[in-house]
């Protein structure tokens, strides 16, 4: 059962919240986490994808019902930071950003961590710009 088939019924009406905005909430919350440096979009001939952060739903599954949702995040850690307190703070930060703006219960955060990055913070800054 996703959003897409359920509603939430209110007084005047009903209100539907698509997967994708969960997702979104989700991925969001997850990047502001100190440690992440970013989504992953899976393992390529073994090397982590890591997506931009305009990308915010991608790395991101989520499992909808009437009232609870499931999220599933793949993230990149950056080196040197200690993975399980990240972890620890995207399932934190993810239950609390969905839950408050979407009113489901979030039930599971799971954490995939796909990858290290090596990478400083100026050399992102400089692909993002030349990106543009």
């Amino acid at each position: 059962m996703t959003v897409k088939d359920e509603f939430i019924p209110t007084e005047l009406g009903n209100i539907r919240i698509a997967d994708e905005v969960v997702a979104i909430v989700a991925g969001l919350a997850a990047t502001e986490v100190d440690g992440v440096a970013g989504m992953s979009g899976g393992i390529a001939g073994g090397i982590a994808e890591m997506l931009g952060k305009r990308n915010l739903s991608k790395g991101v599954k989520v499992e909808v019902g009437e009232k609870q949702a499931s999220i599933d995040l793949y993230i990149v850690v950056k080196f040197g930071a200690r993975i399980p307190d990240v972890a620890w703070s995207i399932q934190e930060n993810v239950k609390k950003a969905i839950e408050s703006m979407t009113g489901l219960e979030v039930i599971k955060v799971n954490v995939h961590v796909q990858g290290v990055s090596f990478q400083t913070a100026k050399v992102d800054e400089e692909e993002e710009v030349r990106l543009k």
